[in-house]
């Protein structure tokens, strides 16, 4: 991978969320649904939290709420985003400082995707995929 390539050539465009309102239990089945491991919290259009697997253990879970619970209340309000054009390099020593493994992604001021190391993995296994093809 080149880390000097901006972010959103590895970015996700596609952005899955929930309403603020919306059950935890909703929220686990739009990302069983979807497959994947995060969701943007979305009002009236604007992105106004974050949603992980890691808070459902953490704030559902282990502290025993009900799966009813509205996902306001366990989101996490801090958006972590970096521009589309900062380097891969920097967004994953970002990253790995935060300790996170999804990242907001912003052109403009708006969030217009996101990030994750599974973005990563595809986007290495295409590469040999193509390199394998060359041959």
């Amino acid at each position: 991978m080149e880390g000097k390539a901006p972010i959103k050539v590895y970015m996700t465009r596609k952005l899955i969320g929930v309403a603020p309102d919306d059950t935890v239990k909703r929220a686990c089945e739009v990302m069983v649904e979807f497959d994947i491991g995060s969701l943007v919290v979305v009002e009236e259009g604007r992105v106004i939290g974050f949603f992980t697997k890691s808070d459902i253990i953490r704030r559902v879970v282990i502290p025993g709420l009900p799966n009813t619970t509205p996902v306001k209340d366990i989101m996490s309000p801090e958006l972590i985003a970096v521009d589309a054009n900062t380097p891969l390099r920097e967004v994953l020593d970002l990253m790995a400082k935060k300790g996170i493994k999804h990242m907001l992604i912003e052109e403009e001021g708006k969030i217009v995707g996101i990030f994750s190391l599974s973005d990563l993995l595809t986007a290495s296994r295409r590469k040999l995929e193509t390199a394998i093809a060359a041959e």
